[in-house]
């Protein structure tokens, strides 16, 4: 797929008063070790497994579906569609995932797709058929509190040393309070953070498969 844009994003679109408000949502619950789409349907990870996941994804991550959130995340998704000139159908977000990186955590390279549409009989009917399309990302935490977390995405979209990485044209941590919008297939990864806490917010909306 041809892309004139493959991200559309604000700097410091949230007040810090709203990315606290969010941040204390999501520390308000349990975290739990985040997983990844390969071993997400398990519910105990064995030690060999663990390990192997650390080695890809080492993060922690809490579900959000508060409203008041999914209402200013959609006001700039629809823009973001029509600025980027996507126009991708789309019809429901999942569950918010609000993500903790402290020192040497970090995520590889990889892109937020499944090889297929969520299943026809998943238990929910707004997930049946669909496909993540859109990406969101939220940088929540003030960039003079950490260091290292950069995001990073590779219009190669093959995430490995073979390929020419390109940053997003200023890193990503520059202003709290940034969003980001990218299709979800365009593969991407969080640097590990080497100093402080680094706190963001990230959403997927689906839709339809492309035809």
């Amino acid at each position: 797929m041809n892309l004139k844009y493959c991200y559309w994003r604000w700097e410091g679109a949230l007040s810090s008063q709203t990315c606290d408000k969010i941040i204390d949502a999501g520390l308000s619950k349990r975290s739990e070790t985040a997983q990844t789409s390969l071993d997400g349907s398990k519910k105990v990870l064995a030690t060999n497994d663990v390990k192997k996941l650390l080695k890809i994804r080492n993060s922690n991550v809490v579900f959000l579906n508060n409203q008041w959130i999914f209402d200013i995340i959609h006001s700039y998704l629809h823009q973001a569609n029509k600025n980027a000139e996507w126009n991708f159908q789309h019809d429901f977000t999942e569950s918010m995932q609000f993500t903790i990186y402290g020192k040497k955590q970090h995520y590889t390279w990889h892109n937020d797709c499944f090889p297929e549409p969520y299943s026809l009989d998943h238990p929910f009917k707004t997930y049946r058929g669909k496909i993540r399309k859109i990406s969101c990302v939220v940088q929540l935490s003030d960039p003079k509190k950490f260091k290292g977390g950069e995001l990073e995405l590779d219009f190669g979209r093959k995430g490995n040393k073979n390929t020419s990485s390109i940053k997003v044209d200023k890193p990503f941590n520059t202003k709290r309070g940034s969003i980001i919008f990218f299709p979800s297939f365009v593969w991407h990864r969080v640097k590990p953070v080497t100093k402080g806490t680094r706190y963001s917010l990230v959403c997927w909306t689906i839709g339809n498969p492309f035809v």
